[in-house]
């Protein structure tokens, strides 16, 4: 499902317009991205948590001349833990 089908079954399901669901789609990605961009961490309890985890630096291989190390530099990349009832979901649970 793309964002555009996703749209598509919020308006309906919530009977609003395709232009509300976007609006409000884009409010909850950006309200995400800016949470986590500043330390913080958003739970939506019973589907999962988002943060933001810093991932060490480390020397690797370069793909194109496997003899030579190159250094990868630290980083910070999202996360996301399922929360319970996403995960009894996926298993069949009710």
């Amino acid at each position: 499902m793309n964002k555009a089908e996703l749209i598509d079954v919020i308006a309906q399901k919530v009977s609003i317009t395709k232009r509300q669901a976007e609006e409000a789609i884009d409010c909850v990605t950006s309200t995400i991205t800016d949470t986590i961009k500043g330390g913080g961490e958003v739970t939506i309890t019973g589907f999962g948590a988002f943060s933001a985890k810093q991932r060490a630096g480390r020397t690797g291989v370069n793909p194109r001349n496997p003899t030579e190390k190159i250094e990868i530099p630290a980083v910070t990349v999202p996360k996301f833990k399922a929360g319970k009832a996403l995960k009894d979901a996926l298993k069949g649970k009710t």
